[in-house]
């Protein structure tokens, strides 16, 4: 049965020492603590809390459980319970010695070791979930066939709002425990919050990664192959390449659930527990396959550019259009993916170049970019879902006007290609370049869009 020891001055019979070792003890009593000056509080793992530092004025020594609880003392001064004036100790006061001292993955800071930190985190984060919420909507309740680039927008814009969900929680605690973080990490980073926000984030990066390069093939495989059509990547098809992608995202994030690596060893809840060379390798592993799909992103936007290269038309027409999108699209993959896979890798390889405080930039400026960017750069700033937005809300009562000229653009358009098509019955053949700026211009719209032709 655990004992709670107090140990007394000869002077007098107040409690100088308390030692509560080994005890299930959940929380210190609450009077007398202002006696104590020796805290020993080893490997009671039940207390998790501490209280008010002013009833702890007079400690000098604590051996505690949690490293996060020496934090609480970093900066405490002791006061001296003699009777006389020691001059010499009142003029260099001493600081209070506490263990275990806090270690490189748990400095003593706020989950945001930053102010500006904590007001970009709340903009990226709302930005990320509205955006993508926003498309999501869109998409889902367009009255146009589901398409293969639309099913992938779907699958990239659902990865990139759980990302968002990762930093709305991260943002929430943080608000929540600021200068008080000490006494709450115990609970969040053992319970179930950062466990939830470790999936998250896992799930939706993986996610959204490999959705990412999917979409490059897909784009990559309608170029090279736009003239046989029996090659055209069908919607069954990208059905089982998505749940693929899923199967193996799900798996990645479920394993630092059951001991491979684990979502505890830090505030931010990233799995960077690398102690075990299965933690390792599975953290080295992650990391050379999201390198490996920025080159085969990058691989895929070069070979476009050049398939879609047309000697006779002017370089500043479609060209300089193609190139400057494209160009668009891997920097900000590369400006996502680059730093923390430097950082990481060299982390996991046991020669961290930076640290916990400092990679909580890249986790609030770098890492989420992507989720931020895709819906703009893959869907709202589309004339295929500026027209799908408008149309939506002319149902709502709103933007009328708006709607109205993209059914007559639209009508005009077809009517005017069927008219086309009348008068030419030879083969219809469409240049690989006029393919790509189609879908450039409609990231998710494909032709099984368009109504058919009216006979006339």
């Amino acid at each position: 049965m655990p004992i709670t020891v107090c140990r007394r001055s000869n002077q007098d019979s107040l409690c100088q020492s308390l030692d509560i070792t080994a005890t299930a003890l959940e929380h210190l009593p609450v009077h007398g603590l202002e006696y104590i000056q020796v805290l020993v509080a080893e490997k009671s793992y039940y207390l998790k809390k501490l209280p008010a530092l002013d009833k702890l004025a007079n400690l000098v020594e604590a051996r505690l459980t949690y490293p996060s609880h020496c934090c609480a003392f970093t900066d405490m001064r002791l006061k001296d319970l003699e009777l006389t004036v020691d001059y010499e100790y009142l003029c260099q006061p001493r600081t209070l010695r506490c263990n275990p001292e806090p270690d490189a993955f748990n400095p003593c800071e706020d989950i945001m070791g930053y102010n500006f930190l904590r007001v970009l985190i709340w903009f990226i984060s709302v930005l990320a979930i509205l955006g993508n919420a926003v498309v999501l909507f869109v998409l889902l309740t367009s009255h146009y066939k589901l398409t293969v680039p639309r099913f992938l927008m779907c699958n990239l814009s659902f990865a990139d709002f759980c990302m968002g969900i990762y930093l709305l929680l991260i943002a929430s605690v943080d608000s929540k425990t600021k200068s008080q973080y000490y006494n709450h990490a115990i609970d969040w980073q053992t319970g179930s919050g950062c466990s939830a926000a470790g999936f998250f984030t896992v799930f939706a990066s993986e996610l959204s990664v490999y959705t990412l390069t999917v979409i490059t093939l897909e784009r990559w495989h309608t170029i090279t192959y736009a003239m046989q059509l029996d090659r055209k990547l069908r919607l069954r098809h990208a059905i089982l390449i998505m749940l693929g992608g899923w199967i193996f995202s799900l798996l990645i994030a479920l394993l630092p659930l059951v001991g491979v690596s684990n979502y505890i060893k830090v505030s931010i809840c990233l799995p960077m527990d690398i102690e075990t060379p299965l933690s390792q390798a599975y953290i080295i592993i992650i990391l050379v396959l999201n390198v490996l799909a920025f080159i085969i992103i990058c691989a895929c936007y070069i070979k476009i550019y050049i398939a879609v290269q047309n000697p006779e038309l002017t370089p500043t027409n479609k060209d300089t259009k193609i190139a400057k999108k494209m160009a668009v699209l891997i920097f900000t993959d590369f400006t996502c993916m680059a730093p923390i896979s430097f950082f990481a890798i060299s982390a996991a390889f046991k020669v961290p170049l930076i640290t916990v405080t400092n990679s909580k930039i890249l986790l609030v400026l770098f890492y989420p970019v992507n989720s931020c960017a895709n819906p703009f750069l893959y869907a709202i700033f589309t004339k295929a879902f500026r027209r799908d937005f408008f149309l939506l809300m002319s149902k709502f009562g709103c933007c009328k006007t708006q709607a109205e000229l993209y059914r007559v653009n639209n009508f005009t358009a077809y009517t005017s290609n069927c008219k086309t098509d009348s008068l030419y019955s030879g083969p219809k053949k469409s240049s690989r370049g006029d393919l790509h700026l189609t879908t450039f211009d409609g990231q998710y719209l494909s032709v099984n869009d368009k109504p058919a032709c009216l006979d006339n």
